[in-house]
């Protein structure tokens, strides 16, 4: 299989694992080898006092962490020469757009005072986030200081400033922006901001990174002309079908982004059962579930140390566990080759959630053929499926296809099968 596809198959460089940018060229033969046809970049800004990568300084300064003693930080000829080398292998590079906040000692507090918000002290107030689950865990970052980009008594120059730094990137050939906390961001910002960049050039594309907040919040991003928003359904378990629900609602303002570990995530390979199977699972979902999918450097390696945006460093790489390069590059063709799966999509479960195992289906939006697809819920032992357990879709189909053992497709129907530890069947009619 050797199909193309236009859903963002999306690798995340992540900038602290190395020790120069220059390195990160080094990386793209590697990311092309599994197929992905973007990299997303976190933060490479100077950083304030605490160090972390969003928490920016300077916009329009590099990281002096990620530079040879030579490198002037001013000079973004290092930034540039990547997006060149991106654009010749034909991969979108992504940055973070972090326009919510910066560091709290950033040297626009200083120059922009009357662009920031303000406690009832006349302090700086630093953004925070409440946990949808528990109202009362609230998460405040004291290394930030919040920009108000609603009130400002300047916002028509704060918006401009915004504008001009993807216009600045842009010039590179930068045109891909993940943009991080999009919902603490008013939607006429972001509405302003995306209609511009895409007079400038109409390839650009922005996703929205909108986890942990309400429906809500997300709803009135709707207008906004978002490409992508980032999806949940990492965290599904497939006892409720609340994954299912997200997808339906937030496809009607943009596709989605699915992820099997994230930069704020712990590395899947360092949580129970921490198998090579499981690790195949929530890649082979993920790249099933949604029209985009990202993952973090090193996973295809079982990487276990998390990702730290604040301390990390090049001797966080860990030891291979294991190597997933040619399976993932498979899961990658196969997510090219097989319409329906570079599509968003309608999903539906075929049976009832309470059974050990789920049968789910995928079908177009744009008339392409619907695949079928049986989840073993166990992510330690087999389960059995039974002839009578059979959807009567799933009768109808003439080609099945593990994914987690990677077999060859077998024709005709099963009529009964084991399901072997956190294993994923597709079924075809076709």
């Amino acid at each position: 299989m050797s199909a193309k596809t236009n859903a963002p198959i999306i690798f995340n460089l992540f900038p602290r694992h190395f020790n120069t940018i220059d390195e990160w060229n080094d990386a793209i033969p590697h990311i092309k080898e599994m197929g992905f046809n973007a990299v997303f970049v976190n933060p490479f800004h100077e950083t304030g006092f605490s160090g972390s990568l969003y928490a920016v300084k300077n916009y329009y300064k590099l990281n002096p962490l990620f530079l040879k003693k030579s490198q002037d930080p001013f000079d973004f000829s290092p930034i540039r020469n990547f997006a060149d080398l991106c654009k010749k292998n034909a991969i979108e590079l992504i940055i973070d757009l972090v326009i919510n906040h910066t560091a709290f000692d950033s040297d626009l507090t200083k120059s922009n005072p009357q662009w920031y918000k303000y406690d009832k002290n006349g302090k700086l107030a630093s953004p925070f986030a409440v946990d949808p689950a528990n109202p009362s865990n609230v998460t405040v970052w004291g290394d930030l200081a919040t920009i108000d980009n609603m009130f400002s008594t300047d916002k028509k120059n704060l918006w401009a400033y915004w504008d001009n730094l993807i216009a600045y990137f842009q010039k590179m050939g930068i045109l891909g922006y993940r943009c991080d906390a999009a919902y603490q961001v008013p939607g006429e910002l972001w509405e302003f901001l995306i209609s511009e960049a895409k007079k400038r050039d109409a390839n650009t594309k922005f996703y929205a990174e909108t986890l942990g907040c309400q429906v809500s919040e997300i709803e009135a991003l709707g207008s906004a002309g978002f490409d992508y928003l980032f999806n949940s359904s990492k965290w599904w378990d497939f006892d409720k079908p609340w994954a299912l629900e997200q997808h339906a609602l937030n496809k009607k303002i943009a596709p989605s982004i699915a992820f099997p570990e994230s930069h704020d995530t712990e590395r899947l390979a360092s949580v129970p059962p921490a198998t090579i199977q499981v690790q195949k699972f929530r890649y082979a979902f993920a790249a099933l579930f949604s029209k985009g999918i990202l993952m973090p450097q090193d996973y295809e390696y079982g990487a276990v140390t998390r990702m730290d945006v604040v301390r990390g460093t090049p001797g966080d790489v860990d030891k291979h566990k294991w190597d997933l390069t040619s399976w993932i590059a498979k899961i990658n063709r196969l997510k090219a080759a097989v319409k329906v799966l570079g599509e968003e999509g309608n999903w539906r479960a075929l049976n009832d959630f309470s059974r050990p195992f789920i049968f789910l289906e995928k079908s177009s939006t744009i008339g392409k053929n619907s695949v079928y697809v049986c989840i073993n819920k166990n992510m330690a032992g087999e389960t059995r499926v039974e002839n009578r357990d059979l959807p009567s879709e799933i009768r109808e189909c003439v080609k099945a296809q593990q994914l987690i053992p990677d077999d060859l497709p077998k024709s005709g129907v099963l009529e009964g099968f084991i399901l072997d530890p956190a294993d994923i069947v597709l079924f075809y009619k076709e």
